[in-house]
């Protein structure tokens, strides 16, 4: 458990299926709209925030912008002045701000923080995306062959399962993972794909319906280029109780967060294969920050959640991280796939909000909006994606070819 308790009083995100450069709105503009709904939502004054953690992967490439705190000090005049600190760890950002945020309050330092997480990568080109994107893998030493670069990374890991268990990893199965997301994404009121349109062919190995992106890698399974922007608010124990009570709310309402792993592996994904050769799973440091996040919540089995929102840039993304958590023993996770085991009414469902192949993957947000989700699930507010009976849910989020890991659990307040 943390040395000081650090509480989620709730947030908000943006619609993920907004285009902001169609619409003519820029970065700020993203960045007020989700403040000024988090600040309803909670019920919380711009004038109590402390500080603010920022995370964003690449506005310096989709928008040549950096120096992200001075728009955050500009959102209201209450907030200039407010220090503020910037987060890059490719997908991992939202989590490393998370984790900075939670120190602060660990350290006694502030009692509310804001954490604000945001990408906007709609405003060019699909190629052009797929090469700023790329820029998370070691430069000009992998896949520079690819038109692609990210496909090919996680079809390269759809090899690696392969190699390691002895039996290839069936399409049957990542494209139930990809039909079960976008099919929890229409419940879900901001998830980008909560209105498109498939067939039965759109989840199977038809070129004409779900056509090769990269590899393994169909187009089905991926997860979305988005637009979007996410805050949640931390605070400490005697904020939240104040808070709780100025709100005529308990303590019940909030979630704390109870446990958090975090591990660098890397960056070449030749080396962090060649560390599991000797080990029972494909990626190695994945299954530890999970297994250091769940000693610090003081829980040893993935049961113990009652819902999980994992990273699922790729379908195989996902697939990797069942047996990670430990779902399934190492190689097995098509069987948590095939006995219903992470579908919306199993006994442990997945990404419920739709993940980022159907909620969306607005890169330096997702972490924050895996946060936000969990917020909303162990506290009944999740509306129609809600698990029934949620009380504690697990997060997983890498950024990379898993080269920046981190894990949360995340409960219900007492």
């Amino acid at each position: 458990m943390s040395q000081s308790a650090v509480y989620v009083l709730g947030g908000a995100q943006t619609d993920f299926a907004r285009n902001w450069s169609r619409e003519g709105l820029g970065l700020e503009d993203m960045m007020r709209s989700v403040l000024i709904d988090g600040l309803e939502a909670t019920g919380l004054e711009a004038n109590q925030i402390e500080k603010a953690h920022l995370s964003n992967f690449t506005a310096e490439l989709f928008c040549a912008q950096g120096q992200l705190g001075g728009l955050f000090a500009a959102l209201a005049p209450e907030l200039s002045g407010v220090p503020s600190t910037r987060h890059e760890a490719a997908c991992a950002s939202g989590s490393m701000a998370l984790l900075s945020a939670m120190a602060d309050i660990e350290a006694g330092r502030y009692d509310l923080i804001c954490v604000l997480g945001l990408e906007y990568m709609r405003n060019v080109p699909g190629q052009t995306a797929a090469e700023y994107l790329g820029c998370a893998a070691y430069a000009g030493e992998e896949w520079s062959d690819a038109t692609y670069l990210w496909p090919r990374a996680f079809s390269d890991l759809n090899e690696a399962y392969s190699e390691k268990y002895g039996h290839p990893v069936d399409y049957t199965h990542l494209g139930e993972i990809a039909r079960i997301n976008y099919e929890n994404a229409r419940r879900n009121p901001n998830a980008q794909t909560r209105k498109w349109q498939f067939n039965t062919e759109s989840f199977t190995e038809n070129d004409d319906t779900n056509p090769v992106i990269e590899g393994h890698v169909r187009r089905n399974d991926c997860g979305q280029v988005t637009d979007g922007a996410v805050t949640v608010f931390l605070a400490s124990d005697r904020f939240m109780r104040a808070h709780a009570k100025k709100q005529g709310r308990t303590p019940s309402d909030y979630a704390q967060i109870e446990g958090w792993g975090h591990r660098t592996a890397t960056m070449r994904f030749a080396d962090k294969l060649e560390e599991g050769q000797n080990t029972r799973f494909v990626l190695p440091q994945v299954n530890q920050t999970i297994l250091e996040c769940f000693a610090r919540a003081g829980i040893d089995s993935p049961f113990a959640l009652d819902t999980i929102e994992t990273h699922d840039c790729f379908a195989m993304t996902e697939y990797a991280a069942i047996d990670s958590f430990g779902i399934t023993s190492p190689g097995e996770s098509w069987k948590a796939i095939e006995n219903g085991t992470i579908a919306f009414d199993g006994r442990l469902p997945i990404n419920p909000s739709g993940g980022l192949i159907g909620l969306g993957h607005p890169v330096g947000a997702t972490g924050v909006r895996m946060m936000l989700d969990s917020f909303k699930q162990v506290t009944g507010q999740a509306e129609d994606y809600q698990v029934e009976g949620a009380k504690r849910a697990g997060i997983l989020n890498i950024g990379g070819s898993t080269t920046t890991i981190a894990s949360f659990v995340v409960g219900r307040a007492g």
